[in-house]
């Protein structure tokens, strides 16, 4: 370890359901691993240049290795396929020290709905959960049996009764229902959920819904579409202006600040573009920010003028940025 960097070598990749492949990663010079907790994930540097957060899926008092998991995405930006194609056992990768943006609080009970690759950091929550003697249950929602990670560990005899599968075939008619699922909450319950866009916006209107405590119910989004799947704020169109050119770009609900620009032809460098690396931060100039990412802290929010184009949108109705 260097600094608030490791040097981990993959130690075994396992198949673990249809282009989804778990990653078992050691301290490349031996030893112990820094702890972590459940919700933590890595920012991981994938061959190619790219930089990747990944959650960790294992038990946090395992202190001998971290277990990543990928799901290929032949439409991504390259990340998943390097990490597929170019990683292999022996491979020393480069990351973070483990960071939580996800913690899990203390409760009475929990309500776990995972969708896909979504199920990575709720498995780490309920191997705690599990081993703490807990009130918990999973529902894992995917789109068959063959594409449900960790299936075989789900199933098993030790957490098969804490578990409910939802296979949905792709129909959208088939998915779970999440208002007829949160309908009742017991006293002192709270709510992780993690997946698609969709599944997640389908959680939060069910929990509004029915009443649950904003504070009771916690989202992680991969994306800027899960994030604003959750947002409190309904998304509108807003203007933001380059103040090198003058440009007025109008940045419709729907669309990114990020995306935007770059169809504008300006070259904003980004990474994630799920508000986590930091790597898109933009001055702001003028207007007020909807903040949306998760790496800026509340006081860092109130002490600068900067922006995570990828994920943030605004709360005025122009945003003059610094480029």
């Amino acid at each position: 370890m260097a600094n608030d960097t490791l040097r981990l070598r993959v130690e075994r990749i396992t198949p673990e359901a249809d282009d989804i492949l778990s990653y078992e990663l050691v301290a490349a010079e031996g030893g112990p691993l820094p702890s972590f907790e459940a919700g933590s994930h890595l920012d991981v540097h994938v061959p190619g240049g790219f930089l990747r957060q990944y959650s960790l899926c294992n038990d946090p008092e395992e202190t001998h290795r971290y277990v990543i998991t990928v799901q290929r995405d032949s439409q991504g930006r390259g990340g998943s396929r390097a990490m597929h194609e170019d990683v292999h056992p022996g491979a020393i990768l480069t990351t973070s020290l483990p960071r939580n943006n996800f913690p899990l609080l203390y409760a009475r009970g929990y309500v776990l709905i995972a969708g896909g690759i979504g199920i990575t950091p709720l498995l780490s929550m309920a191997r705690a959960l599990q081993r703490q003697g807990a009130k918990w249950h999973l529902h894992y929602c995917t789109r068959s049996p063959e594409r449900t990670a960790f299936r075989a560990l789900l199933s098993s005899p030790e957490l098969a009764g804490h578990v409910t599968l939802h296979h949905d075939g792709g129909d959208p008619a088939r998915c779970l229902d999440m208002k007829a699922l949160l309908a009742t909450r017991l006293a002192g319950h709270r709510l992780y959920c993690c997946g698609p866009a969709g599944l997640m916006r389908a959680v939060r209107e069910a929990a509004i819904h029915h009443q649950w405590p904003r504070e009771k119910v916690h989202f992680e989004a991969f994306s800027a579409a899960g994030t604003n799947a959750v947002s409190d704020l309904a998304d509108t169109e807003f203007q933001v202006v380059v103040r090198s050119t003058g440009a007025t770009l109008p940045v419709p609900p729907g669309r990114t600040v990020l995306n935007v620009l770059r169809d504008s032809g300006m070259p904003v460098p980004s990474d994630c573009e799920a508000g986590t690396c930091g790597t898109c931060l933009t001055g702001v100039l003028e207007g007020e920010p909807d903040h949306r990412d998760t790496f800026l802290s509340e006081p860092q929010r109130v002490a600068c003028r900067n922006m995570l184009v990828c994920v943030s949108r605004a709360r005025s109705r122009k945003l003059v940025l610094d480029l």
